[in-house]
């Protein structure tokens, strides 16, 4: 995979970054996407799954998997240029063109506000949402034990998302925008596809569909 330029690609993701529309997405979505990956343990291969459902009631249209070659390694901060382009060749073999992306990753709650969400969404033209598991930035503060409680995750002033409480009981997930939508928006978004478990639904979908394909 050669010699990272880790230099030029903080250059490019500040780029990309600046190309994120950060307006409301201001409307009702008719389909939404769940994207993952899964890799082998050699990490030469990955699988790329995309669950495509109906909204508001996440009626399942779609579901892709491609098995794809790995090009990139794993470098916390650089996760999109390794994810990207598995992503971009999977969307691409979609029937159903989803209008709001669900990404597991981050969305703008990047040092760089340039997470898989954003980079993403910014490739392929797609308005995209951030859900991960562990926060990028620091000093995040855990919201209170409810569903919808929610606490501002900052970078530079600045609020880029929140942690937020998908359920009562378990631990929250970070929510912020990738392209095309707001703060705001990305969590109502987040909630509203929470269907009892701690990731919403697209996502949870996705990365079943991708990890059931990496185990056959």
């Amino acid at each position: 995979m050669g010699v990272l330029d880790l230099e030029r690609l903080r250059t490019l993701q500040v780029e990309i970054a600046q190309k994120a529309r950060s307006g409301s997405f201001g409307r009702e979505p008719r389909r939404v996407a769940g994207v993952d990956v899964a890799y082998r343990k050699d990490g030469n291969w990955a699988f790329a799954a995309a669950v495509v459902l109906s909204w508001p009631d996440l009626r399942i249209l779609e579901e892709r998997v491609l098995k794809l070659p790995v090009r990139f390694p794993y470098v916390p901060g650089y996760l999109s240029f390794r994810e990207v382009p598995l992503l971009k060749e999977l969307l691409r073999t979609l029937r159903e063109k989803p209008d709001l992306l669900f990404v597991d990753g981050q969305g703008r709650a990047h040092p760089r506000r340039c997470g898989l969400a954003v980079h993403l969404g910014v490739e392929v033209g797609i308005p995209s949402l951030g859900c991960a598991k562990k926060p990028l930035l620091p000093g995040v503060v855990l919201p209170e034990d409810r569903r919808g409680a929610r606490t501002p995750i900052l970078l530079e002033g600045e609020v880029v998302g929140y942690a937020v409480r998908t359920r009562s009981g378990v631990k929250p997930v970070y929510v912020s925008p990738g392209h095309g939508l707001s703060v705001e928006e990305a969590v109502e978004f987040a909630l509203s596809a929470s269907r009892g478990f701690r990731i919403p639904e697209p996502i949870r979908r996705a990365h079943h569909l991708a990890t059931e394909a990496r185990n056959a």
